[in-house]
């Protein structure tokens, strides 16, 4: 009878391992039986995520949010071709309907945005690249340089915006100080003493509504006399009659100020146009020698004061 108990639960053993479908039997089964837990909890951390309401795409070659798939895309990290618009427009529908009435319509714009690039993107790759003569294709293909440069302007606007999203939320963490100053702060202030009665006040009333006198500008401390080259001219004539020669050093040596100088060589000038005299330097910036030519006869030459009056004859004068 041992030997019979001890066969027979062999014999279940036996026939339950070969049981149609069932696993060949293991040394350990208690063992071996949590083994398929891990494959079964497999498809659940999708359906643990912690929904954001963002919008994620999930195809057969991606899955992440629609951005993403914009950026790899304009990286040539994956081809246009293989996105199935399609797929992700209804996604994005059942996405929308799933929200309700509390849909957000900043991330609706940017999928509009964004789904629109990829649609032109996809219709200029599918374009032929070989040589084009029909202007419409060359207007595609113009096109498609004209989309890309739009998606890096998409890109540039979307980065400052996170930029000024970030600053506009740190400094909403800031808030200013709205009580008064604490008692032993308070108590440092000074006492406002004021020293001066209405009478005072009114006397400073009084003198701030009168009307400032106008700004007057004095000439009193300007006394360079006005030099007539007229008169000039007459010294100068003189003396060139007198020694005939002298150069322009002897002319001026007696000039008081430079007025005087200038008054004299403008009237040197005069009297070169007149063909009065002449004018004779050997070097450059050497001395300057002048030579009467006029005449010794009653004939004058002409010289205007300060330019500007009728000419009148020169009278001969010897310089004091």
């Amino acid at each position: 009878m041992p030997l019979n108990d001890d066969s027979a639960p062999a014999v279940r053993r036996r026939a339950l391992g070969r049981g149609p479908g069932a696993a060949p039997a293991e040394p350990e089964p208690e063992a071996a039986a949590p083994e398929p837990e891990p494959s079964a909890a497999e498809p659940e951390p999708p359906a643990s995520e912690p929904d954001d309401g963002r919008f994620k795409v999930r195809l057969a070659n991606f899955e992440g949010p629609f951005d993403l798939l914009l950026q790899l895309i304009s990286k040539h990290k994956m081809d246009v071709t293989e996105v199935a618009l399609s797929t992700v427009t209804d996604e994005f529908m059942a996405h929308i309907r799933a929200m309700g009435p509390d849909w957000d319509l900043d991330q609706t714009t940017e999928f509009l945005v964004v789904a629109a690039t990829l649609l032109d993107l996809k219709a200029a790759r599918l374009l032929p690249s070989a040589e084009v003569e029909d202007e419409a294709d060359l207007a595609l293909l113009e096109a498609r340089d004209l989309l890309f440069a739009r998606l890096l302007q998409y890109r540039a606007y979307k980065q400052i915006a996170d930029i000024f999203s970030g600053r506009l939320e740190e400094e909403a963490r800031r808030y200013p100080r709205t009580v008064g100053l604490e008692a032993h702060h308070a108590e440092l202030l000074p006492e406002v003493v004021i020293s001066i009665g209405a009478e005072g006040f009114a006397r400073l009333a009084v003198k701030a509504m009168q009307p400032r006198a106008k700004p007057q500008v004095y000439v009193d401390h300007i006394h360079a006399p006005l030099v007539s080259v007229q008169e000039q001219a007459g010294l100068v004539v003189a003396l060139l009659r007198e020694r005939g020669e002298v150069s322009f050093q002897v002319l001026v040596e007696d000039a008081g100020d430079t007025l005087t100088v200038v008054a004299r060589f403008l009237a040197l000038l005069e009297l070169y146009r007149e063909k009065a005299v002449e004018l004779d330097q050997e070097a450059a910036l050497g001395e300057l020698m002048v030579r009467w030519t006029g005449g010794d006869g009653d004939g004058q030459p002409t010289v205007t004061d300060e330019f500007d009056r009728a000419p009148e004859p020169v009278s001969e004068e010897k310089p004091t």
